[in-house]
């Protein structure tokens, strides 16, 4: 016989019987009628082969059995009311929460200032880790060790949400004083000229490019990210094919300029990514609601 204890009913029952002394009383709280109540009574007893409560002067007083499980029924009660209770939410004000988010090396130069100068205004008490966006992030989003991801990555396949922030394009960067380049890079120029080239995932479209269109390129260099760029470039007279958002904050930290790349390049929408497991989670819910806000458009997020 299953036992009164996980019957959620049977377990109000009997306290509103410890604190009201009464049937009546207790039926009215519960929103039954006294027959249905009696019925409830009916069961517990018959169950721990006990009155439980019996009638007295002072109103239904508890057995000595009753008195018994009075503890473990409120116990039982305040579990199902946690269990019942709302998800707890998320205050961004006092939250001492940690958030991992992995993005591009381009990313860490041009998002994440503009994201921890929003949370250092808004939720000063967050913690953020930002690190980059390896061949396991798919495993990491879903274990819940990385929050989000931000950036290209088409492959990471059912499970995943995924909000377009902003698209993507390429430009050229060159020094200021590039003693050849004056205006707009012309396509025979930009094949004449020596080139930083970027080992890079979010690069590799450049070189598919090149190749696509058969422009020859001469990569003198190539570095495995963008610290030293702007000054590699100011200090010489090399060519950078670059994102257009990288590019653009680049050019305010050294002597270089941004030119349009003569080459037709795809662009590529940049998007935060996030695992289903994680989807009505408050403070993800804060998390990409501020990314949206800050890098772009808000759009309906898909699976």
């Amino acid at each position: 016989m299953t036992s009164p204890l996980a019957d959620p009913k049977l377990l109000r029952l009997f306290d509103e019987l410890v604190q009201t002394r009464s049937v009546t009383r207790a039926a009215s709280n519960l929103g039954q009628e006294q027959p249905t109540v009696s019925i409830w009574l009916a069961k517990l007893r018959a169950r721990f082969g006990d009155p439980l409560f019996v009638r007295t002067a002072g109103g239904m007083q508890p057995t000595p059995r009753a008195e018994g499980l009075i503890e473990p029924v409120r116990r039982a009660l305040a579990a199902l009311r946690e269990v019942d209770s709302d998800a707890p939410g998320f205050d961004a004000s006092t939250t001492r929460r940690r958030f991992r988010v992995c993005m591009t090396d381009a990313s860490h130069v041009t998002l994440l200032p503009r994201l921890l100068t929003h949370a250092r205004a808004n939720a000063p008490g967050l913690s953020l880790d930002a690190d980059y966006i390896g061949p396991d992030i798919a495993r990491q989003l879903e274990a819940g060790i990385a929050d989000l991801a931000i950036g290209y990555l088409p492959k990471l396949g059912p499970g995943f949400y995924q909000q377009s922030l902003f698209t993507q394009d390429f430009v050229c960067l060159v020094s200021a004083s590039h003693p050849r380049v004056h205006g707009k890079l012309t396509l025979r120029q930009y094949e004449h000229e020596v080139h930083v080239g970027l080992t890079l995932s979010g690069t590799a479209q450049v070189d598919e490019a090149m190749a696509k269109r058969r422009v020859r390129r001469r990569v003198q260099v190539r570095l495995p990210g963008y610290l030293g760029l702007a000054g590699a470039i100011a200090a010489t007279d090399l060519v950078a094919t670059v994102p257009r958002q990288i590019g653009r904050v680049l050019v305010t930290q050294a002597a270089i300029r941004l030119t349009e790349c003569p080459v037709p390049i795809p662009a590529y929408a940049v998007r935060q990514h996030w695992h289903a497991r994680f989807h009505d989670d408050p403070g993800h819910q804060w998390l990409r609601a501020a990314c949206a806000a800050l890098f772009g458009e808000k759009r309906s997020a898909r699976v």
